[in-house]
């Protein structure tokens, strides 16, 4: 497709999710409506530098997303989960489905021509077995967008590798989660999400209606930490945090953390490759941004202090 006078509109522009999705459809030629309740913040000014138009829009408001959305022909949403950056306190898996719902909601209102939603890795696994609450969340915004018949696409990537960036998962000179040390898990690049996100809207007739699950490598936590250690040339063990002491802290997280530990996402890696042949593994992420990012994060002035 020529996108060419062609406007999408990304919710959530200003997260990672968003701003990739952002980036890689502007270098495409697309005009790119980026939505933030924050017009005026540092990363919204940083998208309308690279040439998005920033809209004030706020995902609790449907009516404002669906005066966003007016004359656009597609629209690309993502929605944060208990716990994210940048949420409230008191954010609930509640509020991550209403906002999921809002968006598709007004993509329906406005006439848009290609929805692409991001769920996770696993959602469709609801009859098989119990899962983790941010994956229920996100079948059930998917099972709304069904429902109201809109044309989309929804994209299912695994954990990201840039989870492991900062106070996260670095913590007192380790690299320290939930996750059982010889378990693999399957990581993706943020970045790669967007590129296959655009790919999708450039190839309507391909993508409407399907459904992809993303991952672009498969460590171990162990593999993880000694890959950071071998590319900043400074000693990260891996500990892992008793699933115990997460459960005093969040019932929710020591369940995703179980279930990672056991059933796991599953995604077959040679199938993404086909989507998107340049998805980086763990190692290139590093090489491109990964190590930069974590050696900005260990030396930033405030943990020096």
């Amino acid at each position: 497709m020529n996108p060419t006078n062609k406007t999408v509109v990304v919710a959530g522009a200003t997260g990672l999710q968003g701003t990739a999705v952002t980036r890689h459809l502007l270098r495409a030629g697309w005009q790119v409506r980026a939505l933030t309740r924050d017009p005026r913040g540092a990363r919204a000014a940083e998208l309308a530098q690279a040439g998005a138009q920033v809209v004030r829009a706020r995902m609790e408001d449907v009516d404002s997303l669906t005066a966003a959305a007016e004359g656009a022909w597609g629209m690309f949403s993502v929605q944060p989960t208990v716990g994210s950056p940048g949420t409230a306190p008191d954010f609930s898996t509640g509020d991550e489905v209403r906002w999921g719902v809002n968006v598709a909601d007004a993509a329906r209102a406005a006439g848009i021509g290609h929805f692409v939603f991001t769920s996770v890795a696993g959602a469709d696994r609801h009859h098989d077995e119990k899962l983790p609450v941010n994956l229920v969340s996100k079948w059930r915004i998917e099972q709304h967008i069904s429902a109201l018949g809109l044309p989309a696409t929804i994209l299912r990537p695994v954990s990201f590798m840039e989870n492991f960036t900062g106070g996260y998962a670095l913590v007192d000179g380790a690299l320290s989660t939930g996750l059982a040390p010889e378990v693999p898990q399957q990581i993706m690049a943020v970045d790669d999400v967007g590129a296959v996100a655009a790919l999708a809207f450039a190839g309507p007739e391909e993508w409407i209606g399907r459904q992809a699950t993303l991952a672009g490598d498969e460590l171990t936590p162990v593999q993880i930490a000694a890959a950071v250690e071998k590319a900043l040339g400074i000693p990260l063990p891996y500990v892992q945090i008793p699933i115990e002491a997460i459960r005093s802290l969040n019932e929710d997280f020591a369940y995703a953390n179980e279930w990672l530990n056991t059933a796991g996402y599953r995604a077959d890696i040679a199938a993404t490759r086909e989507i998107h042949p340049a998805a980086m593994d763990f190692a290139t992420w590093l090489a491109r941004t990964g190590a930069s990012q974590i050696a900005a994060f260990l030396n930033s002035p405030s943990r020096r202090a």
